[in-house]
């Protein structure tokens, strides 16, 4: 496993320390889940989480009734 310094100014570290404490977790284990999200491919849980938030959203079947009738396929 590797290993990385970083410097931090004193708010962010504060800020870091506030945020891995609310986690429970340690501030090496809250900074490698930070950076394990943003090389990550797949959309984080936060995105998950919020699916069906919006209640007003249209859903699926109604944003494509608003693109018309769709032309006919090609037969190959």
């Amino acid at each position: 496993m590797g290993q990385v310094t970083i410097y931090l100014n004193d708010e962010i570290e504060s800020k870091m320390q506030f945020a891995a404490k609310a986690m429970k977790i340690s501030k090496s284990k809250w900074i490698s889940k930070i950076i394990e999200e943003k090389v990550s491919s797949e959309w984080p849980l936060s995105i998950h989480k919020m699916a069906g938030s919006w209640k007003e959203f249209p859903n699926q079947k109604e944003i494509r009734f608003s693109y018309g009738k769709d032309i006919a396929r090609e037969e190959f």
